[in-house]
C-alpha cells in the first residue's frame, strides 16, 4: 500500500508559478507510472503529464512548454513545476502512482486557483 500526499497548491495570479509536490509514503521505485491528473467540478479527470520509470514523459497539449514533471526516487517524491499559468489552469490536482504489480493509487487533491 502507498499512500500519496500533494502539497504546493495554492492561489497565483495569472503568468505566476507554483511547484506541485506528491510525496509518497513508500519507495517509488517500483513505481512503473506516476502522473497529475486535474478535475474541475462537473467534469471528468484529465491526465497533466506522467513520467514513467525510464524517465519517458508525456504531456498534456495544453500545457506543453509551461509545466514540467520531474520525479526523485531518493526522496519518494514527484514534482509538477508549472510555469506561465492561465486561468484556465485552475482546477484540483491528483497525483497518481502505478505499480508494476498493477496497483494504482491516488492522491487527496490539491487546490490550484489562478486568477487576478
Amino acid at each position: 500500500q502507498v499512500q500519496l500526499v500533494e502539497s504546493g497548491g495554492g492561489l497565483v495570479q495569472p503568468g505566476g508559478s507554483l511547484r506541485l509536490s506528491c510525496a509518497a509514503s513508500a519507495s517509488i521505485f517500483s513505481i512503473l507510472r506516476m502522473g497529475w491528473y486535474c478535475q474541475n467540478p462537473g467534469k471528468p479527470r484529465e491526465l497533466v503529464a506522467q513520467i514513467f520509470s525510464t524517465g519517458s514523459t508525456n504531456y498534456a497539449d495544453s500545457v506543453k512548454g509551461r509545466f514540467t514533471i520531474s520525479r526523485d526516487n531518493a526522496k519518494n517524491t514527484m514534482y509538477l513545476q508549472m510555469n506561465s499559468l492561465k486561468p484556465e489552469d485552475t482546477a484540483v490536482y491528483y497525483c497518481y502512482a502505478l505499480e508494476i504489480r498493477g496497483n494504482d493509487y491516488w492522491g487527496q487533491g490539491t487546490q490550484v486557483t489562478v486568477s487576478s
